[in-house]
């Protein structure tokens, strides 16, 4: 530090630590503890000085501003004058004040030291409040004052300062402290004046180091604007939004980057050269065509943030910004991130008990285990999207993919068809919100904005009541839960949802889908993002080609796209195994992705036609197959999660596995190549008749409990006049899956099941339980309670 400087009333920021938050305020201390220890491991910070507590406390006594300020306050607190007018009465007072001409000179040597150190005769920098209390110093005043950018001069700088000081006494600040009971003179304001980050002609944002939906603590999350950081942080952009899983950044040669979402970012918040202040600029085409940061900048920010959070050993709240000028990236603040930190465990691991009966209005299969009420929003289309409000309860007919945001704000879920393995009851299990489907009804006797309350709490059967009834919510505590030699996973079909259960206590997922991605997040046929030119319909065509822009080709977006949402799936239960199922859509549902009518053919029975394997080795799907094979190694290999295992489905017979295979190797995806275990759906009684055979081709068969039964019972899954028939507990259904295990067994393989009944029935969990089975993947909402069936089930066997 240089010598003449008034260390009362000034210090230099690498000086500073987290011991000085009484003199300097959290935000100064907290740039001062980085640049001490973090800038040898290359965290970039701009360099600067705070001025002190005391050098507040010195213009409060040089001005005589005390008593005065004590009089607005009281007269303030007896009401003879608002908090807007005593507010404005004090900033005047300070705006008036001069600068004690000690505190003035500090500023001043200050300021010209560090325009010296950036080689410059007047720095540009950026003037910031940090607020402290001598007597609390846990306090914490975060966005109470102001700021000030792009600041020149030394006269500027004082009087930048000074208005700082002002802010104190803001009509939010002044609420915010009697709120908490604090006298208002026992804060005092520190002031941080450090470089310029010209970010206003580049981009900022703001990180966090955990996943702010859901707490998961094991990526990085980061958002991203082009100008200013403000328009992030006071959320008047859409801004680019990218995940990155913590654990692969010590390894440089991976690119862990799970999640690159682009914004809208119509707006940037530039500096005024000529008047000063800053002001909204509309963003150009090519910027909100654009990504903020590049692959490089996002690891490189991460990696700050990891290196941020091990050093305060807690998760944290970063700003950050991109130097226009130099290019450069620099950490402008670091705090204790607090919304998860105040939030307990996840709505996923909490059980509900209705507590009052009231008028049934409908009836239907429950989904999930919880109570939810809210405004009936009665809705025949995803296009009414305008008319539902966040919190409501959906009614309608049926979903598809298409409703995927109502459902994301939906408190629960109630349709007229669909059975449990409907679209409607997959993704309201995965979002652990109730749904009762196929109820035939709904739609009919539940009126549009009435009050109801949806239960899926009594068992099988959910019901929908008219009004709101009260119901209990109790915690589940799973770090009690028993130890299983059964190995229990999760079935996943959104990437979206996977952090929202990883608390719970699985080893692993046994199925992720990879249509559920397709028609959820790529929202096009493969073949069309392959061969625009192949989509007949003018409308979709279009639509294909306006997808993918801003991609090399139509293959990089569909591989970008799935390789990133694979590895999202992956990152939640690493290093446990991740199954993750190639596409298995029928025909009749290719057909209605984007430009997909046109490119499949029209089959009378789908469900049994070209579907699964049979598309794989196909003229019509094979280039289609090797995006899915790239996208997964590139999951595997450049991304790092050797944990993702592929599975083939409706594989029907050996020399189809054969061929499926050959051409996986060809994608560079060669069973026992690095590792590579593949495993193969055991949904067909062929997979059972000729299970040795599949056994010596496979790794490790997954039981799907759907397509078995129909198979064996010859019961159409989707039938609702059959459905008293489909049941997985049928004795010829369990004879194969016994048959099934003691033959993969006898081969030296694995195998698990990932269809619902374990999740549904107990007495099914213990027959497999009996029978030997390596692993049950259930359905997140049920895993709770099926540890506990198995614990016991094991406990008995013993």
């Amino acid at each position: 530090m240089a010598p003449d400087i008034n260390q009362e009333f000034v210090l230099w920021l690498e000086d500073l630590s987290n011991d000085d938050v009484p003199q300097v305020g959290g935000k100064n201390a907290s740039l001062g503890e980085m640049l001490g220890h973090l800038a040898e491991e290359g965290v970039r910070i701009p360099g600067g000085f705070a001025t002190t507590a005391g050098a507040y406390r010195r213009f409060l006594e040089h001005n005589d501003l005390t008593g005065a300020l004590e009089r607005e306050l009281e007269e303030m607190e007896e009401g003879e004058e608002g908090l807007a007018e005593a507010g404005e009465a004090i900033r005047n007072r300070i705006l008036e004040s001069e600068m004690p001409s000690d505190v003035a000179d500090a500023i001043r040597e200050s300021y010209r030291e560090l325009s010296r150190r950036y080689e410059t005769d007047d720095a540009d920098v950026a003037v910031r409040s940090s607020a402290t209390a001598e007597d609390l110093p846990e306090a914490s005043f975060a966005g109470q004052q102001e700021s000030f950018l792009n600041v020149v001069g030394e006269e500027e700088l004082l009087d930048a300062c000074r208005r700082c000081y002002a802010s104190l006494f803001t009509d939010r600040a002044i609420a915010y402290r009697e709120e908490q009971e604090f006298d208002h003179l026992d804060v005092a304001l520190s002031v941080g004046v450090q470089k310029m980050v010209r970010s206003d002609r580049s981009g900022a944002g703001v990180l966090f180091t955990l996943d702010t939906d859901t707490g998961f603590p094991r990526v990085v999350l980061i958002n991203a604007a082009w100008g200013l950081g403000e328009s992030v942080v006071q959320g008047t952009v859409n801004p680019d939004r990218y995940v990155v899983f913590k654990p692969f950044l010590e390894d440089e040669e991976l690119v862990p980057i799970l999640e690159k979402q682009r914004g809208e970012k119509a707006l940037k918040v530039v500096y005024q050269e000529e008047e000063g202040g800053v002001v909204d600029r509309e963003t150009t085409q090519e910027e909100r065509e654009g990504w903020v940061l590049t692959d490089g900048e996002i690891l490189q920010l991460a990696r700050w943030g990891a290196t941020i959070e091990a050093h305060y050993q807690r998760p944290m709240d970063i700003e950050w910004g991109k130097d226009g000028e130099t290019g450069e990236l620099f950490i402008l603040q670091a705090r204790p991130e607090t919304v998860q930190a105040r939030r307990k465990q996840a709505a996923a691991l909490r059980v509900y008990e209705l507590e009052e009966e009231g008028e049934i209005l409908t009836r239907g299969a429950a989904i999930g285990k919880a109570v939810a009420s809210g405004k009936a929003a009665r809705l025949e289309s995803p296009e009414e999207i305008d008319r539902f409000e966040p919190g409501s309860v959906l009614v309608t007919e049926r979903t598809d993919p298409d409703w995927g945001p109502i459902l994301e704000e939906a408190h629960a879920v109630v349709t007229d068809h669909g059975g449990r393995t409907s679209h409607a009851a997959i993704v309201s299990r995965e979002l652990g919100i109730p749904a009762v489907v196929g109820t035939g009804d709904a739609t009919r006797v539940v009126e549009d904005g009435s009050e109801v309350t949806v239960t899926c709490s009594q068992g099988d059967e959910g019901r929908v009541y008219r009004g709101t009834l009260d119901f209990r919510e109790e915690e589940l505590e799973v770090s009690d839960l028993p130890e299983t030699r059964t190995r229990i996973m999760m079935n996943i079909a959104s990437p979206m949802a996977a952090f929202r259960w990883w608390r719970l206590p699985v080893e692993g997922v046994g199925l992720a889908r990879i249509e559920f991605i397709i028609a959820d997040l790529i929202k096009a046929h493969p073949m069309a993002l392959l061969q625009p030119d192949r989509v007949e319909d003018d409308d979709a065509r279009k639509a294909v080609r306006e997808l993918i822009r801003g991609y090399d080709d139509g293959r990089e977006y569909f591989v970008d796209h799935l390789a990133r949402n694979i590895a999202h799936i992956a990152a939640a239960q690493h290093p446990h195994p991740v199954l993750v199922r190639f596409s298995d859509f029928k025909t009749n549902e290719y057909a209605e992705l984007l430009g997909g009518e046109s490119l499949e053919p029209r089959e009378e029975n789908p469900m049994l036609g070209f579907r699964g394997a049979s598309r794989y080795y196909s003229d019509r799907y094979r280039e289609a197959f090797l995006m899915e094979c790239e996208a997964l190694g590139r999951a595997r290999e450049t991304m790092g999660f050797d944990n993702v295992i592929p599975m083939v489905p409706f594989c029907r017979t050996p020399q189809e596995a054969d061929r499926v295979l050959e051409i996986m190797e060809e994608a560079g995806l060669a069973r026992g190549r690095d590792g590579l275990e593949v495993y193969v759906m055991c949904e067909i009684p062929s997979n059972v008749v000729s299970g040795r055979a599949f056994a010596r081709r496979f790794d490790g068969f997954s039981i799907g409990t759907n397509d078995l039964t129909q198979l064996v019972l010859g019961v159409d899954r989707d039938s609702e006049a059959l459905k008293e028939l489909f049941d997985e507990r049928d004795e010829a259904v369990k004879g194969m899956i016994r048959e099934a295990i003691e033959k993969v067994h006898e081969e030296g393989g694995q195998i698990g099941i990932c269809g619902q009944a374990p999740s549904d029935h107990p007495d099914f969990a213990a027959f497999l339980v009996r029978e030997g089975i390596d692993s049950i993947s259930l359905n997140p909402d049920s895993v709770v309670d099926v540890i506990h069936r198995v614990a016991e089930m094991e406990e008995e066997e013993a």
